[in-house]
């Protein structure tokens, strides 16, 4: 088990927005930081009232947004116009190509969400765009996935071998998570305060866990965590 704080990741501030880097993005390069697995951003932003991200390009990734407080209003090159909210999961593949936006989604509130980039398993493609709703009591106490290669349960399809599970957790509720023997996990508490295995963590901080077969998540506080069932590949190297 590895941890790292939320006081460590990398900081920009650009007034009309605060973000918060868990690996190396945009100008926040460190080598030891450069993802973990097949995941390679997990970017905390908060975007102030009517702004946001101009359109842009993307491509050969897997996008996802997880909007915790506010709304975000998307835009792209397939067409695709939404607003996403609270329990709402996003996944855009980007596959050859597309361009998109996104803006706060109301005048007078933040948006708090995160944005996490997974590298897909093929290149090029047509771009494809989903969203899906979970509802606070499909995930309390336990770890609900949202996220497969095969899409089942209802969760988003991905272009990798990657799950993803989210939970909402306060008291004595807990959940147990078994993994296949050789894989990775990764844990980023999204708010509040958890334990894993008996370690206390706090919003924004992650963990990388190297094959560790079952994992434990409880007494939480308000909390609200993301797992990340990922290939036991190797890192890679900082372009």
């Amino acid at each position: 088990m590895q941890i790292r704080k939320a006081s460590e990741r990398g900081v920009a501030e650009h007034g009309w927005l605060s973000s918060r880097h868990t690996f190396s993005f945009a100008g926040y390069r460190d080598p030891e930081q450069i993802g973990f697995s097949d995941l390679r951003v997990i970017n905390e932003d908060r975007v102030l009232p009517g702004q946001g991200f101009g359109t842009h390009p993307h491509r050969d990734m897997e996008i996802f947004s997880y909007v915790l407080e506010g709304a975000l209003a998307h835009s792209d090159s397939m067409g695709t116009g939404s607003q996403i909210r609270p329990g709402d999961v996003q996944l855009m593949s980007a596959g050859s190509g597309v361009t998109h936006s996104e803006f706060n989604g109301s005048k007078e509130e933040p948006v708090h969400f995160l944005q996490i980039w997974i590298v897909p398993d093929r290149t090029g493609g047509k771009p494809v765009y989903q969203q899906r709703h979970f509802s606070d009591a499909d995930k309390r106490g336990r770890l609900r996935l949202i996220i497969s290669p095969d899409g089942r349960e209802g969760s988003l399809r991905i272009q990798q071998d990657t799950r993803v599970y989210a939970g909402l957790f306060d008291g004595d509720e807990t959940a147990t998570l078994t993994l296949d023997r050789n894989r990775h996990a990764y844990v980023h508490v999204a708010r509040g305060m958890i334990e894993l295995d008996g370690a206390k963590l706090e919003a924004g901080d992650g963990v990388r866990l190297r094959r560790p077969q079952t994992l434990t998540l409880g007494a939480g506080k308000d909390a609200e965590v993301l797992v990340f069932d990922l290939r036991a590949n190797e890192l890679p190297q900082m372009p």
